[in-house]
C-alpha cells in the first residue's frame, strides 16, 4: 500500500512517520526548498536558534513521546528561567497566576497587571444573569462583556495573541479555550467556570516544566523526524509541487506542477487551509469551500545577537508579552540566552533575544523593510528593558499568513468539512488549521489521521518470514 502525504512540516512528517512504522511505502512531498514548516533553525552571529516555534507544550504527552520516539528524548531542556512578564501600563510587570488564558478566578489574581477601576469590574460577573454561551462565542466578547474590557486587553489579548497572533475579539472560545468553554456551559458566572478548570487540571508534579525545549532548538525535531522516515525507507522530496487531486479505480492520483503524476492507495493532506481548498476542488467542493473561508495572519521574528560586554544590565527572565493596546511596535520579547541553556552555552560572550510583530489586519509591519523592523524592535526593547547596545548579528523571518484563525465557528466548520470527507475515506485532513497551532495538536491531528487511514485501507501483509 502506497500512500502520498502532502506537506513536510511536523504534521506530515509525523504522518509520514507513523504510516511507515505501520508498514505502508510512503511519499512526502513538500512544495518549498525545507522540510519542518513553522519549526525553522537558522544562524544568528554563527549560533543555531529556531525562526519560527521554540518550545513545546509538555503537559502535553505527544510531541515529547514523539521526540523520544525519534532519539530526542535526552535532547529535551525545561526552561533555565521560568519567570515571564507583561510590559503594560509603562511597565514590566510579572505574569499573574491563577488564570486561564487570562481569564481570572479572582479579582485579586491580575492586581498589578489592571487598573484599579479595571479590577473592580471583575466582580460584576457575580451580579450579572447566568452565562449564556450557545454553540460559540468570541473570547473577547464574553470576557469583556462579563469582567470588563480591560482584563481582555491588558492580559487576555496578548496571551492570544502570542498563540494566533489574532483579535481576541474575533477567536473561538470553543477552540481556542476548550476546557473553559466547557465549564462555562455548566456554570452561572464565568469565575465559576474558571475555578472549574483549575480544580480539574491535572496536579502537576514539582519542578515539572509547562515548556521543553531541545538542545540546538525545535527545528531539530523535524529534521530527527525526517532522518526517521528515510531510514525506515520513506520518499520525501521538497520542491515538489502537487496542484491537484483525481480519484482513480486504484485511490488517487495527484498532478504534480512539472506536468508529472503520482499515483497511490492513498492521500494525507497536511498543509494549511487555503492549499488544501485548492488541492480538494474536483473531488470536494464543499469541503474546498469551507477550508477556503479559513483566515490566516501573518507575523514577523526578529532575531538579534549582542555582545554581552556592551550591555549595562542582562534582562532577566525569559521575556515579555505585550499588548496592542499599549501601541508597541512589538507584541513579545523572548531573551535567547536567558531562557536556554544550550544557546548560552553555545555562544558564551554574546546574548540572543528575539521579538515578534504583526497580529491579524496589520499587514503593514510585515510591508517594513529589514532595518527598520530591527530599528523599531530595538527602540522597544529600550523603552522596556534599558536595551541601548547595538546588534552585532540580525535576522528578521516572515512568517506570511503564518498563523490560522480560529474564529467563532471553527470547530463546526472543520466538523462539516471532515463529514464531506467521509466519503474519500483513503483521503484525511491534518495541521495546524485544524484541530490545534501547537506542536502537540500537531502530532495529534496528524495521528489521528493515519488511524482513519488505516482503518479505511485494505490491511498490510504480515511478512511472514521475519516471525
Amino acid at each position: 500500500m502506497h500512500v502520498i502525504v502532502v506537506g513536510g512540516g511536523v504534521t506530515g512528517l509525523t504522518a509520514a512517520h507513523r504510516l511507515l512504522a505501520a508498514g505502508l511505502r510512503v511519499t512526502l512531498l513538500e512544495t518549498s526548498d525545507r522540510f519542518g514548516g513553522k519549526l525553522r533553525s537558522g544562524s544568528v552571529a554563527g549560533v543555531q536558534v529556531d525562526l519560527g516555534a521554540e518550545s513545546v507544550l509538555a503537559r502535553r504527552p505527544e510531541a515529547v513521546a514523539l521526540a523520544r520516539e525519534v532519539g530526542l528524548g535526552d535532547a529535551m531542556r525545561p526552561p533555565a528561567v521560568a519567570g515571564s512578564t507583561i510590559w503594560t501600563r509603562g511597565a514590566l510587570r510579572p505574569m499573574p497566576q491563577g488564570h486561564v488564558m487570562g481569564v481570572p478566578s479572582t479579582a485579586a489574581a491580575l492586581a498589578g497587571v489592571l487598573s484599579d477601576a479595571g479590577l473592580a469590574q471583575i466582580t460584576r460577573d457575580n451580579e450579572l444573569p447566568p452565562v449564556e454561551i450557545g454553540d460559540d462565542v468570541a473570547v473577547g466578547q464574553l470576557v469583556a462583556e462579563r469582567m470588563g474590557r480591560e482584563v481582555v486587553d491588558r492580559l487576555v489579548e496578548p496571551l492570544l495573541g502570542g498563540v494566533y497572533a489574532g483579535d481576541a475579539y474575533r477567536i473561538s472560545l470553543r477552540s481556542a479555550v476548550p476546557a473553559l468553554y466547557e465549564a462555562a456551559r455548566d456554570h452561572d458566572t464565568l469565575l465559576g467556570a474558571v475555578r472549574a478548570v483549575q480544580r480539574a487540571a491535572p496536579a502537576r508534579t514539582p519542578g515539572e516544566p509547562v515548556f521543553a525545549g531541545f538542545d540546538g532548538g525545535v527545528g531539530t525535531l523535524t529534521a530527527a523526524l525526517a532522518d526517521s522516515c528515510r531510514a525506515r525507507g520513506g520518499v520525501l522530496e521538497t520542491g515538489v509541487a502537487v496542484t491537484g487531486l483525481r480519484r482513480t479505480a486504484r485511490g488517487w492520483a495527484a498532478a504534480l506542477a512539472d506536468g508529472h503524476s503520482l499515483v497511490a492507495d492513498g492521500v494525507v493532506l497536511a498543509v494549511p487551509a487555503d492549499a488544501a481548498a485548492r488541492l480538494l476542488a474536483a473531488e470536494a467542493p464543499a469541503a474546498a469551500g469551507e477550508l477556503a473561508a479559513v483566515e490566516y495572519a501573518s507575523m514577523a521574528i526578529i532575531t538579534l545577537a549582542l555582545r554581552r560586554d556592551d550591555l549595562a544590565t542582562l534582562p532577566r527572565g525569559s521575556g515579555f508579552l505585550v499588548p496592542a493596546v499599549d501601541g508597541r511596535s512589538i507584541k513579545a520579547a523572548t531573551f535567547i540566552s536567558g531562557k536556554w541553556d544550550w544557546a548560552a552555552a553555545a555562544a558564551p560572550e554574546l546574548f540572543l533575544l528575539r521579538a515578534s510583530v504583526g497580529r491579524y489586519g496589520d499587514a503593514a509591519a510585515l510591508g517594513r523593510d529589514d532595518d527598520d523592523l530591527v530599528r523599531a524592535a530595538l527602540d522597544d526593547l529600550g523603552d522596556a528593558v534599558g536595551l541601548s547596545a547595538k546588534p552585532v548579528d540580525s535576522l528578521v523571518t516572515r512568517w506570511h499568513n503564518g498563523l490560522p484563525q480560529y474564529t467563532v465557528g471553527h470547530a463546526a466548520r472543520i466538523t462539516r468539512v471532515r463529514g464531506y470527507l467521509n466519503a474519500l475515506p483513503s483521503l484525511r485532513l491534518c495541521g495546524a488549521s485544524y484541530d490545534g497551532v501547537g506542536i502537540p495538536a500537531c502530532v495529534a491531528s496528524a495521528t489521528r489521521a493515519v488511524t482513519e487511514l488505516l482503518a479505511a485501507l485494505p490491511p498490510v501483509p504480515r511478512d511472514e518470514s521475519t516471525e
